[in-house]
């Protein structure tokens, strides 16, 4: 709880908003089309911010090199929470 409210504070209130404005209401399709590099998807099933089915899995088929890696009751703030099996995974995939 405490990173989460340290990230809050990072930033200033019109820029969160903003935020969640674009990454609600706009529609990528078209620019995730676009990308030809590879591109890991990584997601929490359990994630009460994005919600997954709403979220990852369209982004991965829609870049010509997607891979979704969907983790099992992970939240929204997995990196931070689950580090070691994200970073993991990371390395694994850029290694690739």
């Amino acid at each position: 709880m405490q990173n989460w409210w340290r990230q809050g504070m990072m930033g200033g209130a019109k820029a969160h908003y903003d935020g969640v404005v674009e990454f609600s209401q706009t529609n990528f399709t078209e620019d995730h089309k676009n990308i030809t590099v590879p591109v890991l998807v990584m997601h929490g099933d359990d994630d009460q911010i994005v919600p997954y089915a709403d979220s990852a899995p369209l982004p991965a088929r829609l870049v010509r090199n997607g891979t979704l890696k969907t983790y099992p009751g992970f939240p929204h703030g997995m990196p931070t929470t689950q580090a070691e099996t994200i970073n993991a995974d990371l390395l694994t995939f850029l290694q690739s």
